[in-house]
């Protein structure tokens, strides 16, 4: 038996590509439990082909129909928020995969670092919401937290062998989404259908629409922080369209290190399972001469004023983190279902930020009470 392993979220766009490691590092890897909100069909269809020992279908209307489709198998079904927390909290696996999509995926995290559980994290609102519990939490646990976003795997792979005090700091790309070059007084125009076009990368909705705004670079840059320990002023941000460079350290004797490859999620997901191996995969490989040139440029935060907006909420910490995050969250599926325009979202944050009732070292009861407000909040806004 491979290290074992269990995936949160394993219907979306990460968990999908997770599975598809799994099938090709099978033997070195086995899954043992797999979550899905509502995908009822997408998680019987895993479950039934992978075999884990438990799953858990969050929306509670599928439950009987997940429930049904094991009765001849012998997999457990949990349902419910806290069928997740269960599975978050079990201790019988290697390394926990955080698949999940906004803030509903930060308790998760924290509940495997307590049970001493490693995790693969692709759910940056963890950080952004509760950093400071997260690495306190580590600390006492002895868990390790592998990231899995291209941009910071890509930064982690860069740090490999280097002394943190030779550092200079830590260049996040971004590929600046499907409005880099639109101009600035339409954007109150833009469609749902225009967000949702990204240029280089497919994903779900919600992240696709926070590469449009841009809050996903501004939610990297406090991800960052948390999990290498740099300051503000040391994380920049390098528009670069073509996706190919990941992201890239700078040296203080001005070298420059870089992460490349062609923009597959599969590549930063196989190394979090698989650290500190580079095995054998057949995804598909960087051709030089294919790629074309590779340009970069400056963000303008008038055209993306949610990257302003999380520097800001980094020089002040506490709760500002999880207000801007959980503002993004209500504000863009507010967007999804067309009740606001698309310069809404960042005025939403904005409000929220300046507005919410700041604690300077929050618990996670002090979290969940910001949610309720902020949910109410960005749903007042009109």
């Amino acid at each position: 038996m491979g290290k074992k392993i269990s995936i949160l979220g394993s219907t979306g766009s990460i968990g999908i590509n997770a599975l598809k490691v799994v099938s090709h590092l099978k033997d070195e890897l086995d899954i043992i439990y797999l979550t899905a909100f509502r995908n009822a069909d997408l998680l019987i269809e895993q479950a039934i082909y992978f075999n884990p020992e438990a799953i858990c279908i969050v929306d509670e209307l599928a439950y009987n129909k997940v429930l049904n489709a094991m009765k001849s198998t012998s997999i457990k079904v949990l349902k419910g928020r806290q069928g997740l927390l269960e599975i978050a909290s079990r201790q019988d696996v290697d390394i926990m995969l955080n698949a999940l999509v906004g803030a509903a995926g930060m308790e998760p995290t924290l509940r495997a670092i307590e049970s001493s559980v490693d995790v693969a994290l692709s759910n940056k609102e963890s950080l952004v919401m509760a950093g400071d519990l997260i690495q306190t939490a580590l600390k006492k646990s002895g868990s390790k937290l592998f990231p899995v976003d291209s941009e910071h795997s890509a930064i982690w792979q860069c740090l490999v062998g280097e002394d943190l005090a030779d550092v200079r700091g830590l260049i996040l790309t971004g590929s600046g989404g499907p409005f880099r070059e639109r101009e600035i007084s339409t954007f109150s125009d833009i469609t749902l259908d225009q967000a949702l076009k990204h240029p280089n990368w497919e994903m779900g909705n919600k992240i696709t629409i926070d590469s449009a705004t841009m809050m996903n670079k501004g939610l990297e840059v406090i991800e960052a922080y948390w999990l290498f320990g740099f300051k503000p002023e040391k994380i920049k941000i390098v528009i670069h369209p073509q996706s190919i460079i990941h992201s890239m350290i700078e040296l203080k004797d001005g070298a420059i290190k870089s992460q490349m490859g062609v923009p597959d999620m599969k590549v930063p997901i196989q190394y979090a399972f698989t650290y500190p191996r580079h095995l054998e995969a057949p995804w598909e490989r960087l051709n030089f001469f294919d790629c074309g040139d590779l340009t970069f440029e400056k963000p303008d935060f008038e055209r993306f004023p949610c990257i302003k907006l999380a520097f800001d909420a980094l020089e002040r910490l506490g709760t500002s983190g999880a207000a801007l995050n959980l503002a993004n969250d209500y504000a863009v599926y507010r967007f999804l279902k067309n009740e606001i325009k698309f310069t809404d979202i960042p005025k939403i944050n904005l409000s929220s930020l300046d507005n919410h009732n700041w604690i300077k070292n929050p618990k996670l009861d002090d979290l969940k009470k910001l949610d309720i407000w902020v949910k109410k909040h960005v749903n007042n806004f009109s």
